[in-house]
């Protein structure tokens, strides 16, 4: 046998694929979206986390379509991917943080949660989103499990209905102290959906959120989300402290988390993982610098 024929017969592996880092434009009020864009692109990420809100982007200001279009070159002409999230604290009340919710008592109030939702498909469809994100909202007072399961999948229906024709995947994120909170309840809500295709519902997994309140370690989190992973945020957090914290403040220990991540990628997750930080736009362009060294140092493969 000719040993160097046979040796170079053999395929070659390629580099494995690696992660694709993001940061969440809600932990950069501060810098106009233009401005943020430009330091997500000249730092080296690859995406952003594009949260709808009136300095980013705002779905309820006129000509929704065209400014879309703008951001679309402008993402494009910086090489950046995208993600739009919906978790503006008062993009449709200024007096009620998160409000109104998919589970509000006034069916009015759901509707204007609804069609918030639908207008951020139709953005992240213009866009070339990798997914549109969103969650529950938490169970008002005097009001029944059931009953607020019943009207999250009430006021759900129409928006996977949109997305399912935009094909763009909506990424329900479970949120510490909403009515959908954890994966297993992610799952029911599947369940009362009838079990749509892992391409239309999906997930946004929160890794600090893992760390917080579920009974899995974070990376065991990620393999058992995997087949409905749509979406990534990262942050450290504490056990049973709801609180997003920049990288080493927290409890994560992040080199498994990583990669598990990398394995996910490796089986062919296309989105990004996004840096969390919302409560820190202030220190907003140093934490961008420094949690992408932090993670570049925990995964040389990011």
């Amino acid at each position: 046998m000719n040993t160097a024929s046979h040796l170079g017969s053999r395929p070659t592996p390629g580099p494995a694929p690696r992660l694709r880092l993001g940061y969440g434009t809600n932990g950069l009020t501060d810098l106009r979206l233009d401005e943020a864009l430009g330091l997500l692109a000249d730092l080296g990420y690859d995406g952003v986390g594009l949260t709808l809100d009136h300095m980013h982007l705002d779905p309820l200001a006129p000509d929704l379509a065209a400014r879309t279009a703008r951001v679309g070159r402008r993402l494009a002409a910086l090489g950046l991917g995208v993600t739009v999230e919906t978790g503006a604290r008062y993009v449709l009340d200024p007096r009620r943080k998160h409000g109104p919710s998919l589970l509000d008592p006034d069916p009015e109030d759901r509707a204007a949660r609804t069609g918030l939702l639908l207008r951020a498909v139709r953005a992240a469809a213009d866009l070339g989103a990798h997914a549109v994100h969103c969650f529950s909202g938490t169970v008002p007072a005097e009001t029944a499990p059931d009953e607020a399961w019943k009207r999250l999948t009430t006021s759900l229906t129409p928006v996977l209905e949109a997305a399912d024709a935009a094909r763009v995947p909506l990424a329900v994120e479970p949120e510490p102290g909403h009515l959908l909170a954890t994966l297993d309840d992610f799952h029911h809500l599947r369940g009362l959906l009838g079990s749509p295709a892992p391409a239309v519902l999906g997930l946004t997994l929160d890794i600090g959120h893992c760390q917080c309140l579920e009974p899995l370690p974070p990376a065991d989190c990620v393999r058992a989300a995997a087949p409905w992973v749509h979406h990534v945020q990262i942050e450290d957090m504490r056990r049973g402290a709801h609180e997003h914290l920049p990288f080493g403040d927290g409890e994560i220990d992040f080199p498994p988390v990583l990669a598990a991540l990398a394995d996910l990628t490796a089986a062919g997750y296309a989105g990004l993982t996004v840096v969390e930080l919302p409560r820190h736009s202030h220190a907003g362009p140093e934490l961008a610098r420094t949690s992408l060294s932090f993670l570049r140092q925990e995964a040389p493969a990011c």
